[in-house]
């Protein structure tokens, strides 16, 4: 599965490359962004397409018992909803849709996969315990899901960032779910952690394709929806943190740059350099050390996620990416002592 959707994204990635600018389809430099040439920004079509395809084989070789149980309706409307998130981001890409009309589609998509299933229906809360949600659970799916997808967009702004943390996300949840018996969705996960590593070919510092809106409304999407499948599926607390864990980089990116803008009285939505990346960059880091350093966060939540989860040895995990964060931790510590 890995080595199908790898093989495609990177053979394919030329091609659109070429098309997108050929139709001028690139995202420009501009004072809030990073890179310093137009570079295409339809990587999104071949990770959408690479994740579909390999799951498409899979589906084909695997035996009739991984796709016959009832997760497997809930991922099938999980993709259904990626695949419309892909199409409302390749729209943007291609014709800038408005705020508002982009927060209106995903909040529709959205509402329709709720009604299919794919639902966060109660939360176990400390010294509450289960709390049935009632017609809570569509809000909180909505928020859930749409905030998801626009925390791995507002993180894509450096080369390799949003993928390779998508990338990391996405082997987290599929290790926590093959423990816990769900290789359904483990299959998702992995077929979509390929078509990552096939864009990081092209995607890493110095990038030659942006995913675009298409790319990280898809991923965002995957990932959020499956989680739910996957891991919010029992009424204990574990459940309900393991996907906040697995995905803390971007939603406490998202979040701190929320609370920032609304402080200093501007739009939630107004784009600025408030982003974790950003203050990295400020204070001296490089390009390629400011990615590396989130990889390690993004590496060491979720190994955390996968103590929490209970696999065994997994405190070996814990312990190695805790060493790796410190020592990347002190190197930024040093730079931000001499700036």
């Amino acid at each position: 599965m890995l080595s199908t959707a790898i093989a495609f994204v990177v053979s394919s990635i030329p091609l659109v490359n070429q098309i997108a600018l050929k139709h001028h389809k690139f995202d420009l430099p501009s004072t809030r962004k990073v890179h310093q040439r137009p570079i295409a920004r339809l990587g999104g079509v071949s990770i959408c397409l690479g994740t579909m395809l390999a799951l498409a084989v899979v589906g084909l070789l695997a035996s009739e018992s991984i796709f016959s149980t009832a997760v497997s309706s809930k991922v099938a409307w999980v993709l259904l909803g990626s695949f419309a998130f892909f199409l409302i981001g390749l729209a943007d890409d291609l014709v800038n849709l408005s705020p508002v009309l982009r927060l209106m589609m995903q909040v529709f998509v959205a509402s329709g996969v709720w009604l299919a299933g794919v639902r966060i229906d109660f939360l176990t809360l400390p010294s509450i315990g289960l709390t049935h949600l009632g017609w809570l659970s569509l809000p909180i799916t909505i928020l859930w899901l749409a905030g998801v997808v626009n925390a791995i967009n507002w993180i894509d702004g450096l080369d390799g960032l949003a993928s390779g943390v998508s990338c990391i996300a996405s082997i987290t949840v599929a290790i926590v779910s093959l423990f816990t018996g769900q290789p359904t969705v483990a299959l998702v996960m992995l077929a979509l952690a390929g078509s990552l590593i096939g864009f990081l070919y092209y995607n890493f510092n110095p990038a030659h394709i942006f995913m675009g809106d298409g790319g990280s409304y898809f991923i965002g999407f995957t990932i959020a929806g499956i989680s739910v499948v996957g891991l919010v599926k029992s009424a204990t607390i574990t459940a309900i943190v393991l996907p906040f864990l697995i995905l803390a980089v971007p939603i406490l990116d998202m979040v701190a740059v929320i609370l920032a803008r609304l402080k200093n009285g501007q739009s939630p939505m107004a784009a600025d350099k408030r982003h974790l990346h950003h203050r990295l960059l400020k204070i001296g880091l490089s390009h390629r050390f400011t990615v590396l350093f989130i990889y390690t966060l993004a590496l060491w939540t979720g190994s955390l996620a996968i103590a929490l989860a209970g696999i065994p040895n997994s405190v070996f995990v814990v312990i190695a990416t805790t060493g790796l964060l410190g020592c990347s931790s002190w190197r930024v510590w040093s730079l931000a002592q001499q700036s």
